[in-house]
């Protein structure tokens, strides 16, 4: 039995931010960084807010990769602010740390590290979540997943409770018309990956599989258009609704290998994610693909990739990756990082200890060992034909 988890409310189109206005409550707090701050973004929606009658209070210290000390600071504001809502207004780093801060705000008596599927945390007693992403990538706005790093370790931490999916989405088109072509590329490939895993993993289920190529088919068809043409509005509004339907599809399914190795990648290297991702999702997919052959067939099919066997539906949809790779100017290996070989080796053992240890690992349709993840960093090194 799987329980299909969702967001209450996902408003989306032309002006969707305008819905803000309806919203009833007294305090809002809204959870950004300085960027976000600095393009105006955060003005228009606290004035929004301010037209429904909200008090309304900025916290905009949140980094890139966000830390827990960001985290327990964000929740310190909360509780001096006593908010009704909680607004994450970014990328993923500010809509995770709305999530996890909300977290602190109505539980003081748990730690950041104890978010868990497992635990009851009974939130919604002092606030509910609104997220607007800005950018197109995480999906985490429709999620029940949070990634926070914990700096003293150099590790992230994949943390989840399905009381965490936001009360209301705001998808409004107008918002990634302001990201840099470098952010187009990395948030792209960030849900182009998270609707290949949704697909691939062994917790599958037909709805999330339905999400999943949805966005698949998206992506590999606006993400160029996007990229080489900031005021293409079609490519960004599409772009930003596969997203989150990218999204939606892991949130209801899992993340696998790629997600493994890119989180210890970022963490070890402070490597962006959608590009720690990229970087080692060809040998990912050809690793996992040796346990998920048929998988294969319908995924090409339904991008318009004609093939007669499995193998060869695979052989084609790999190429038409690295096509799209090279398009956008995303890495196809780690030295495409920047790291130097010495460096990866010296860090090896840390990888695959952080990798083995991925929610990724156990969600994955071929399970890997340590000695696989070894071998998998290596081979990703030089972007080198999995063979094993």
């Amino acid at each position: 039995m799987w329980e299909f988890t969702s967001p209450k409310s996902i408003v989306f189109g032309e002006d969707a931010l305008e819905h803000l206005k309806t919203i009833e409550g007294r305090r809002a707090l809204i959870i950004t960084d300085k960027v976000i701050k600095s393009l105006g973004i955060v003005e228009k929606v606290a004035n929004y807010l301010k037209e429904a009658k909200f008090g309304v209070e900025i916290f905009d210290e949140v980094e890139p990769e966000p830390s827990k000390e960001t985290v327990v600071n964000c929740a310190g504001h909360a509780k001096q602010f006593n908010p009704d809502w909680i607004v994450g207004l970014g990328g993923g780093s500010c809509i995770d740390v709305a999530k996890a801060s909300w977290v602190l705000y109505e539980r003081p008596d748990i730690q950041v590290e104890e978010i868990s599927p497992l635990l009851t945390l009974g939130l919604r007693k002092k606030a509910r979540l609104i997220t607007i992403p800005t950018t197109s990538g995480t999906g985490s706005e429709a999620t029940w997943a949070v990634v926070i790093t914990n700096k003293a370790e150099r590790r992230k931490m994949e943390l989840a409770s399905r009381e965490l999916v936001a009360d209301i989405v705001i998808l409004d088109p107008q918002l990634p018309l302001s990201m840099p072509k470098s952010l187009v590329a990395d948030t792209g490939m960030d849900a182009l990956i998270n609707g290949l895993e949704a697909y691939i993993s062994q917790w599958r289920n037909n709805f999330s599989d339905s999400l999943a190529i949805s966005a698949i088919q998206t992506i590999l068809k606006y993400l160029p258009r996007s990229y080489k043409n900031n005021q293409d509005k079609e490519a960004k509004e599409k772009m930003h609704y596969a997203a989150t339907m990218a999204g939606l599809a892991f949130s209801n399914s899992q993340i696998c290998v790629a997600h493994a190795m890119g989180h210890a990648l970022g963490a070890l290297f402070k490597i962006p994610h959608g590009r720690s991702v990229a970087a080692v999702l060809i040998c990912a997919m050809e690793y996992m693909a040796k346990a998920a052959m048929d998988r294969f067939r319908p995924l090409a099919n339904a991008i318009g990739i004609k093939a007669e066997t499995d193998e060869e539906a695979l052989e084609k949809f790999m190429q038409a990756l690295k096509n799209l790779f090279k398009e956008v100017n995303e890495p196809i290996s780690i030295k495409e990082l920047g790291i130097d070989w010495e460096n990866l080796q010296s860090n090896l053992e840390d990888l695959v200890e952080r990798a083995i240890a991925s929610t990724g690992t156990i969600s994955s349709p071929r399970v890997p060992t340590a000695e696989d993840y070894r071998k998998l960093f290596i081979y990703a090194y030089e972007g080198k034909t999995i063979d094993f």
